[in-house]
């Protein structure tokens, strides 16, 4: 090869900007726009869907309008609706897809982190007729954790239609999980940090813009179809954020307490059904119905979805023992449906839930100190989301929904602090989410918890790059480096390649191990230099550049070194490249991460002392 120019391939990464790159992510961002206007259309089709099973099974009547099974008149007969329902789906799941189990957020993220982004078509189909029956029959979900799943189904099914990447159709199932929340609840912001926390793993432009086309999307057909206003109608409601403080501190401590608890009770029920063998599989959702039933026979708030039942909580027009029944079943009869493997969201089962745990907090403390003057209201707001943010591990996202399903601003740092010291207990305390439990223990994956930047995108190659390099002119013979090598002369290490640079100073190329080993096959004279020896075309980095960008080069040529040359003269060697070079920069954040450095108090103190001396 001459030594004139240095061949590197233009395609190697397409830098941001570039038309390919501009092209991908205004494709990308169009299919996602059409995901989100179709999660819009499933989320209102799966909404009558479900007030029609209501309505043929508690009511006898043929409506799709969607409303609460507790005014049922079936008087004991209520016990056998769920029990059906439970059945059904129990079925659907032997004979259709295991994979309509469950809330449906893990089972999106499992197709994330397993099956590169990729759901079958059927659950797209069986996930929302599923999850319509067990609702519709009674079952103490929301219809957001199926939506999400049939969402992220029909994102993923068009990445399958079209030439995507895996990260790519990643990202259109975000798109869908994220627009179906989003349309659920009228709630874009926190359509999108669902997306973020718990499907994308990522903060990134070619993600982020595609999901925020896709939540306003699905908003702007839930605007046409289901009409403006916030989910949950609250009057106004005065915090008393400032003299509440302390009072909302340990209400956040008992949410956080209340999740942990919640989650090891679902990991143990979980596991007693998946070790019940002697009840066939399929089974199992209608023993989780029937308990459900005998429950709601007694107590009808407990039945299906309970927006209203949140509504009424919110709005302080529950007495104390309502809410602690509401409170204490709603929770039993949640664990049991959920552990037996039936099909159902949790967000509206554990807002109920959480909400009343703060309605009930704050009735108990204005008991117990009647000066305290505590607003029922504002502590059920403030609770709303703390449940589920602690024991899902996805703080802002149930922070968000919680302001956008009430449209109150002044609950903003009620709701923050709550939900954080929330989180902050149930961290330390349980080790999985209710999210990802199953798919760490019992699947073996790992699902990312940290969402910083690769250290790789921090650095430059000139911060990692050798400086102190060994080069050999092009007029050396093979048979002489040989020598050099085999008596292990410093510098001469032909493992890790060995630049080529002539007398000019210019570089020609890089000699390795094996074109050595090539090369004395075919030196019958003695008389090959290392120049002929160098058969492969040379491939090379700037100091300037990022580290994570010269990693993808050496990857994509399966190389496991680079020289580094100056941006200018690309015949000039500046420094060299190898696999060694890239776990300096992880060392370098270990260090960031373990090592202390003694503050300046410390460094005070030391100084008075030697002073003292």
């Amino acid at each position: 090869m001459t030594n004139d120019s240095i061949p590197i391939e233009s395609t190697d990464l397409a830098p941001a900007g570039s038309p390919a790159v501009t092209f991908r992510l205004g494709f990308i961002s169009l299919m996602a726009a059409i995901v989100g206007l179709s999660a819009g259309v499933i989320a209102y089709g799966l909404y009558s869907l479900i007030g029609l099973v209501t309505n043929l099974a508690f009511y006898h009547t043929w409506s799709f309008h969607f409303r609460s099974p507790q005014a049922t008149h079936l008087g004991p007969l209520v016990i056998l609706v769920p029990l059906a329902g439970g059945l059904a789906v129990g079925l659907m799941a032997k004979y259709g897809s295991e994979k309509i189990r469950g809330h449906g957020i893990p089972e999106a993220m499992e197709a994330v982190l397993a099956s590169r982004s990729r759901i079958e078509a059927r659950v797209a189909i069986l996930k929302p007729l599923s999850a319509a029956i067990a609702i519709g029959t009674g079952g103490p979900f929301g219809a957001e954790g199926p939506i999400i799943q049939t969402g992220g189904a029909f994102g993923s099914l068009v990445g399958q239609i079209f030439s995507t990447t895996a990260a790519e159709r990643k990202v259109l199932l975000a798109c869908g999980g994220g627009a179906g929340l989003a349309a659920t609840f009228n709630a874009p912001i926190t359509g999108v940090i669902l997306a973020i926390e718990l499907l994308l793993f990522e903060f990134r432009a070619r993600s982020f813009i595609p999901v925020v086309l896709a939540s306003a999307m699905a908003v702007a057909v839930r605007l046409t179809l289901f009409g403006d206003g916030p989910m949950f109608h609250i009057g106004v409601i005065d915090y008393g954020f400032n003299s509440g403080l302390p009072w909302y501190l340990l209400l956040g401590v008992l949410c956080g307490l209340a999740a942990v608890g919640f989650g090891i009770t679902l990991r143990k029920l979980e596991g007693v059904f998946d070790h019940w063998k002697s009840l066939p599989g399929f089974l199992h959702p209608a023993v989780g119905a029937l308990g459900l039933g005998i429950v709601g026979f007694f107590l009808p708030r407990v039945l299906g979805s309970g927006y209203d039942t949140i509504d009424d909580i919110l709005n302080a027009r529950l007495a104390l023992t309502v809410l602690l029944l509401v409170l204490v079943f709603k929770a039993f009869v949640v664990l049991l449906s959920l552990g037996s493997g039936t099909s159902g969201g949790t967000l509206a089962p554990m807002f109920m839930i959480s909400a009343a745990l703060g309605g009930t907090f704050a009735v108990v403390v204005n008991h117990v100190l009647p000066n305290a003057h505590l607003s029922v209201s504002a502590y059920a707001v403030a609770a709303m989301g703390a449940l589920l943010s602690a024991s899902a591990r996805a703080t802002f996202t149930f922070m968000f929904c919680a302001f956008e399903t009430t449209h109150d601003f002044h609950a903003m740092l009620p709701i923050m602090v709550v939900c954080i010291v929330a989180d902050a207990v149930a961290y330390l305390l349980l080790p999985d989410s209710i999210m990802t439990q199953r798919l760490t223990s019992r699947r073996g994956l790992a699902v990312p918890g940290d969402y910083a930047a690769p250290v790789l995108k921090l650095v430059r190659v000139g911060e990692l790059m050798r400086r102190d390099v060994t080069t050999i002119p092009p007029e050396m013979t093979v048979s002489e480096l040989t020598e050099r090598v085999g008596k292990g002369e410093e510098g001469y290490d032909a493992t890790q390649g060995l630049p080529i640079v002539d007398g000019d100073g210019r570089l020609a190329g890089i000699i390795t191990q094996g074109d050595l080993l090539r090369s004395l096959a075919k030196d019958v004279t003695g008389q090959m230099t290392v120049r002929e020896a160098d058969g492969h075309p040379l491939v090379v980095t700037y100091a300037d550049e990022l580290a994570y960008d010269a990693l993808h080069r050496m990857l994509k040529h399966n190389l496991g070194r680079m020289p580094v040359v100056d941006r200018v003269e690309t015949t000039r060697l500046v420094g060299y490249l190898n696999r060694a070079s890239f776990l300096n920069a992880w060392t370098r954040e270990i260090s960031d991460e373990t090592v202390r450095e003694t503050g300046w108090l410390g460094r005070a103190r030391r100084g008075g002392a030697k002073a003292s001396d």
